[in-house]
């Protein structure tokens, strides 16, 4: 099993700032795609931003400039920095990683989610 555990959300007014984090423990061989979606009330999930292995990145039209997705490989951690923050991105932020649990089998696992509330 793959366990990812996010944390880093809480209340912030608008403009401020949050990091998540995403650390992934368990059995595996690699953690290939991360991604980071967000839900809120009523509302789909929704792709936030992601990052491979081979560094690239990709991010919502909604977040671009604003967030940053960045990844440590010798923490197996999954940072995502968020700036300039509005009431709308207020939401359940969920990690989710993909890569190969040995030579033969793959992974895909969801964090238990973490609230991003922006309010002033």
């Amino acid at each position: 099993q793959v366990q990812l555990v996010e944390s880093g959300g809480g209340l912030v007014q608008p403009g401020g700032s949050l990091r998540l984090s995403c650390t992934a423990s368990g059995s595996f061989y690699s953690i290939d795609t991360v991604g980071w979606y967000r839900q809120s009330p009523g509302k789909q999930r929704e792709l936030v931003a992601t990052t491979t292995s081979g560094g690239s990145t990709t991010y919502a039209d909604s977040v671009k400039g604003r967030f940053t997705i960045t990844r440590d490989n010798a923490k197996n951690t999954v940072y995502l920095q968020m700036n300039s923050l509005k009431p709308e991105d207020t939401a359940v932020y969920y990690c989710n990683a993909d890569g190969r649990r040995d030579g033969l089998r793959r992974y895909n696992s969801w964090g238990q989610g973490t609230q991003v509330t922006v309010s002033s």
